[in-house]
This record gives structure tokens, C-alpha cells and sequence, in this order.
């Protein structure tokens, strides 16, 4: 017969650390007055997102007056903010540009959090083109 010892003590003290280690957790505090608005936005040539070929990537932290590695931070989330964070507000609207009929997509996402609510957006232009007409300044980077 086999007594193995050094088992048993070695699962004693994992679970004790175990116990250990829980009681110690504490609730997280936030960090900030604002909501989290925390955006990964992206510009790729594709149909869709999930086909795209991504071209450019930047975040966009608008949780106070603006930050990330978005070019127009600022400029940016002021203009989320003025259409209270619909995407298609800005994407979508009357572009008077003119543009050939020519289908070259390119699609824009939008990942992460707005205002507290997770946002996961996605709309595809015909050609760049028409993105320059409609693309707004969140998505230019």
C-alpha cells in the first residue's frame, strides 16, 4: 500500500490559497465622472467587415474631452456627441459630392463602447469616393 502525503498537503494549501486570494477581491471603482465611451474604429477595402481587407485603425476616447490615436480626437467626438452617438447620422447623410458609379467598397467599423452602451457598427461605401462624402470626421484618419 502507497501513502502519498504530499498531496493531500499540496491541495490544503491550494485551496487555502484559494481562499485566501477571494477574500482580498474588491469591487471596481471607476476612474472617471463620464461614462466610458471607448471606440476601435476602422477603415478597410471589403464588402464587409468581416471580409475587409483593413487598411487604417485607430482608437477614440471620448470619455472627457477627447484622446486616442485618432488624428482629430477633439473634432471627433464633438461630432458623435452632436448626433448622440448614431453612426448613421454621420455616415449616412446627403453628401453633395459627385462620384462615379464604379464598385471599389470600402467599409468602416466602429467597436467598443459609447456612453456606456457597446456598440458595434459597421456600414460599407460604394468606392472611396463616396466615402469622402459621407465618411464625416470620426472616420477620417
Amino acid at each position: 500500500m502507497r501513502y502519498i502525503t504530499g498531496g493531500i498537503a499540496l491541495g490544503a494549501a491550494l485551496v487555502l490559497g484559494g481562499l485566501a486570494t477571494t477574500a482580498q477581491a474588491q469591487p471596481a471603482t471607476p476612474k472617471s465622472l463620464y461614462a466610458p465611451s471607448e471606440l476601435v474604429l476602422t477603415v478597410g477595402y471589403g464588402d464587409n467587415a468581416a471580409t475587409a481587407s483593413i487598411q487604417r485603425a485607430v482608437t477614440l476616447s471620448c470619455s472627457s474631452s477627447g484622446t486616442g490615436s485618432h488624428p482629430a480626437a477633439r473634432a471627433a467626438c464633438a461630432q458623435l456627441r452632436t448626433a448622440n452617438g448614431d453612426f448613421d447620422a454621420i455616415t449616412k447623410s446627403a453628401a453633395d459630392r459627385m462620384c462615379t458609379k464604379e464598385w471599389n467598397p470600402v467599409t468602416v467599423t466602429a467597436n467598443g463602447v459609447w456612453q456606456g452602451r457597446r456598440v458595434a457598427y459597421e456600414h460599407t461605401f460604394a468606392n472611396p469616393c463616396a466615402m469622402e462624402g459621407g465618411k464625416g470626421l470620426v472616420f477620417e484618419f
